[in-house]
């Protein structure tokens, strides 16, 4: 006998919660809830039978897994090759994507499609998780153009790295290692089919040359990214001599500082290589200028973190903290706030009122962001650094601690060694720092105070400082 329709006020109140759910709130609720929720689904795929080898994935490393996907991590407690069948990689391989783009971005392509409007709320957080600012005025143009770019890079990646891969393999286990190493590595995610991560491939020059350049890009921004896709654009279109494009002020800022922070770190790390009295593994091309390029965003490896000297891993630690650019797969404080810090330093410095970069007067209100987010960020590190050291007692030294707790909120995924061996609570934070990492302490900030405004004036006060 057939059950009787369910009646049209049950079904819109239904839809009515979901909505309120998935599509109402701030921005910033939105951003959490949603990548909360592609945490938990990643976790129960990657808990099926026949998502992972017998006995060797447990819940909470499901949990793991699926948070450094979707956070675009890296950090691992099981081998993502050997403890997961190609089910499982399958699914980590979407997260990846899902995360590194954000799920809010498929969702409004999907809302675009059937011919509906996400709400303002949504909207909004697509245009601060991708572009840090409004585009609400012209959404589908742009989310079309940054999915178009994403998957126009991300294919000619795979493709560049199965040429690089085939001659010495299979061509089906090439081509699916060309395609989940390019998604990983535009997504700045970092995880490698491989136990040694791509310390086996780091005398494949094309192979580590394809995977930096993914890297790069994929840190860089997508504002970035639509800037220069549009400039080449036009440059096509125009049938006499194209004006001289010029990048936006953001855009000038995070490929200077980018580029920068890529060129003093090599020479760093190389340096420290060579006052160590060894040579640098894998050359200055595939041992410093590699680890300089993943240690800010991605986590791969060609050389074992755990050998290289102290003053290389506090350099790493150093790029890790700061990260890519806002509008990115990348975490840690960002390029531009780093350089909005550089300037605060310098104007206070020459003690000038106004704080000026590149010829370019800053806000206060722009300032005081800036200096907010670093400073949420370092208390964040320092709490997480001392429970570590408590959690990981006797078996991490407290360089190491300081290495893995950077290296999660960075969502970067370099690792000393210690990540398997964690303890239940130091993964449960590691999880959480993660998460912290990708959204943005300002972000998590935002959810939890509400924004106030006073007209209350305080008489003025002073205090020694220095």
């Amino acid at each position: 006998m057939d059950s009787p329709p369910r009646p049209a006020s049950s079904m819109n109140g239904t839809t009515s919660s979901l909505n309120r759910v998935f599509f109402q709130g701030t921005p910033s609720v939105l951003l959490i809830r949603w990548f909360a929720f592609l945490i938990l689904i990643g976790t129960l795929l990657l808990m099926l039978p026949w998502a992972h080898a017998r006995d060797r994935v447990g819940p909470l490393d499901a949990l793991f897994t699926s948070a450094s996907a979707v956070c675009v991590t890296g950090l691992t407690v099981v081998d993502t090759g050997r403890d997961f069948t190609l089910f499982g990689q399958l699914v980590i391989l979407l997260l990846i994507q899902l995360g590194g783009l954000g799920i809010l971005t498929f969702a409004g392509l999907a809302f675009q499609m059937f011919g509906a409007r996400m709400p303002v709320a949504s909207e909004s957080a697509i245009g601060d998780s991708l572009f840090q600012q409004s585009v609400a005025a012209d959404l589908k143009s742009w989310l079309k153009s940054t999915v178009k770019i994403t998957l126009l890079i991300e294919g000619a990646g795979a493709a560049l790295l199965f040429f690089s891969l085939a001659p010495g393999g299979q061509l089906p286990h090439s081509a699916f290692s060309a395609a989940f190493h390019s998604v990983s590595a535009f997504c700045n995610a970092g995880f490698s089919l491989y136990s040694n991560n791509l310390c086996g491939l780091r005398e494949n020059i094309p192979f580590v040359g394809t995977i930096m350049i993914l890297i790069v890009l994929g840190g860089i921004g997508h504002i970035v990214l639509l800037e220069a896709s549009r400039a080449c654009k036009n440059y096509r279109r125009s049938e006499a001599l194209p004006a001289p494009f010029r990048f936006s002020f953001h855009s000038r800022v995070a490929i200077r500082i980018t580029v920068a922070l890529i060129l003093t770190g090599a020479l760093g790390l190389g340096l420290f290589d060579w006052l160590d009295g060894r040579p640098t593994e894998g050359g200055f091309f595939a041992g410093s200028l590699f680890q300089s390029i993943t240690a800010r965003t991605a986590g791969f490896n060609t050389i074992s973190i755990s050998a290289l000297p102290p003053a290389s891993i506090l350099l790493l630690i150093c790029l890790m903290f700061i990260g890519g650019s806002p509008g990115s797969c990348a975490g840690g404080i960002k390029t531009t706030s780093f350089a909005l810090a550089l300037a605060r330093i310098v104007a206070g410095i020459r003690n000038r009122k106004e704080v000026s970069l590149m010829g370019r007067a800053l806000p206060d209100a722009l300032i005081s962001r800036a200096v907010a987010l670093i400073g949420l960020a370092l208390l964040w590190n320092a709490f997480g650094a001392m429970l570590l050291a408590v959690t990981e007692f006797g078996h991490a030294s407290v360089a190491d601690v300081l290495f893995e707790q950077t290296s999660a909120f960075g969502t970067v995924g370099l690792s000393t060694g210690i990540t398997p061996h964690l303890t239940t609570i130091g993964r449960i934070w590691i999880v959480l720092t993660m998460f912290a990492g990708r959204i943005g302490p300002l972000t998590l900030a935002f959810s939890f105070v509400a924004p106030s405004r006073s007209n209350v004036s305080y008489p003025e006060g002073k205090v020694m400082i220095g």
